[in-house]
């Protein structure tokens, strides 16, 4: 079973701080806050926010390849809710013993 979304940008918002810090802005960070445009994030940043999120959620939280995916603009405007949609609808893990969930 996958996470709630409010508990996964729950845990976006506390990576985001753990990584930017006291630079972080701020306001309010939410669903529509864009990680370039309202929070300025450096590629550093983000490949530091990426690592953080794999160690909580595992390999399948591929941020990279969810963004290969991705052209241009849809990059630049990359919003905190993208980052959380994405890791709400990730498979959920299989369950232990091979079986097949029910």
């Amino acid at each position: 079973m996958n996470p709630p979304a409010h508990d996964v940008l729950a845990e976006v918002v506390r990576a985001l701080t753990d990584v930017v810090g006291e630079d972080l802005p701020c306001a309010e960070i939410g669903h529509g806050t864009a990680l370039g445009g309202d929070l300025a994030l450096e590629s550093i940043e983000f490949v530091a926010l990426v690592d953080r999120l794999r160690a909580r959620y595992g390999d399948r939280a591929d941020l990279p390849g969810f963004i290969a995916g991705l052209d241009l603009d849809e990059i630049m405007d990359l919003t905190v809710g993208d980052v959380v949609d994405h890791i709400v609808g990730l498979p959920s893990e299989a369950p232990a013993g091979g079986g097949t969930a029910l």
